[in-house]
């Protein structure tokens, strides 16, 4: 039997940055994924500037865009928009970043299996076990990475129920839509679907379209990105690569480790309900697993059981304002929209993107009066933000 330090299985952003960590750390990583990189996955593939604060690695590599302005509508009304005083996202696509991580993963020291299965997954006081592509491995820690339907989450019953977003999105080449007219530009078509948006995001080649909202709106994705393309003069059948995903968002109470094992990423369950990206929240569940994992090895901690309260706290203001904003735009759409709009609203969303600042509380000033203006709309609509605050700060 094979025995390694920790084994992360799945190697998507959550699990290689993890995997990244702990090599680094001194630890001796297995990194295991049942695909071949390069490999593609659905995504809108931003990374706000927040989110490049917690990569481990510098990502200009496999950057395609820089987004400095974004432009909003509601309900494709009127459009306005605002411009950041640096970039706020950059474009990638997780085909390349992805590949670009693994490497990055190897590089620090991971030993690296692609296309290789896990089974067999069983958890002990003393460790983990479980069998690659057959072979028995063992370790003193499990991370599972391994998205919202992983193996580990379901073998070890971590994570719990998760609330589910859809969403469905493709590629329009450069040609089809001009370059000039999206250089440097995110744009954001709120309300048109219950619980989400649409988006058209520049790459390097092509326009990432896309939209997303409630899991029971999916029947209704494609005659919505239908219309999406319509409105902004794009031949419905100019879109290619179109594909759907689920988007996983953890519920209150949920429990991400236990004994020897903890989730990471999507398998956590970590999706920004407002945004529907996961990337800053894979990222910071990994620094905190690595952190987790190494304390458990030099002997500081027993357990990687502290590790969902960790979580919790880092995560839950933002969380918690995220579901506020998100059913506000629900309920009270055009209230919500114009106190977005305002400069002062504008202000705190840039600071947040560009990780000046964790949560909107941490907002000062005026910049704190639409913000609070949201959150009394948020709990006239049920302040389903409540139970992650009271996790925050517990």
């Amino acid at each position: 039997m094979t025995h390694h330090d920790a084994v992360v299985v799945g190697a998507g952003p959550a699990g290689s940055t993890t995997a990244i960590r702990l090599a680094r750390g001194g630890a001796r990583v297995l990194l295991v994924d049942k695909a071949r990189f390069p490999r593609d996955k659905p995504c809108g593939g931003g990374l706000t500037m927040r989110a490049v604060r917690e990569l481990p690695v510098s990502p200009e590599p496999v950057v395609e865009q820089r987004v400095d302005r974004v432009g909003l509508r509601l309900r494709y009304g009127r459009r306005f928009e605002r411009r950041g005083r640096a970039p706020l996202i950059l474009m990638t696509q997780r085909l390349r970043l992805d590949h670009y991580l693994v490497e990055q993963a190897a590089a620090a020291g991971a030993e690296v299996r692609q296309g290789a299965r896990v089974s067999e997954i069983a958890a002990a006081p003393d460790g983990v076990s479980l069998h690659v592509d057959g072979e028995p491995v063992s370790a003193e820690a499990l991370v599972g990475a391994d998205g919202v339907n992983g193996t580990v989450r379901r073998a070890l019953d971590l994570g719990g129920d998760h609330v589910l977003a859809v969403a469905l999105e493709g590629n329009v080449p450069y040609g089809v839509v001009s370059r000039d007219q999206y250089d440097g530009l995110a744009e954001v078509e709120l309300a048109i679907v219950p619980g989400g948006y649409g988006w058209i995001f520049p790459k390097g080649d092509h326009v990432n379209v896309g939209v997303g909202g409630w899991e029971s709106y999916g029947p209704e994705l494609r005659s919505l990105l239908a219309e999406l393309c319509a409105r902004h003069g794009i031949p419905a059948q100019s879109v290619e690569s179109i594909r759907g995903h689920r988007l996983p968002l953890r519920r209150a109470g949920s429990v991400a480790s236990r004994g020897r094992a903890l989730l990471v990423g999507d398998a956590a369950g970590l999706v920004d309900p407002l945004t529907g990206d996961g990337m800053y929240e894979a990222f910071v569940s990994g620094r905190l697993a690595a952190s987790a994992v190494l304390d458990l090895l030099a002997g500081t901690t027993e357990s990687l059981d502290g590790y969902t309260t960790e979580l919790a706290e880092a995560l839950g203001p933002i969380t918690s304002a995220s579901w506020g904003a998100k059913i506000a735009l629900d309920k009270y759409p055009r209230t919500t929209f114009v106190l977005g709009r305002t400069h002062l609203a504008w202000g705190a969303m840039e600071r947040l993107l560009s990780g000046e600042i964790a949560a909107p509380r941490e907002a000062r000033g005026l910049t704190r009066v639409p913000l609070k203006a949201i959150a009394a709309l948020a709990r006239r609509a049920g302040d389903p933000g409540r139970a992650y605050r009271a996790e925050a700060y517990a």
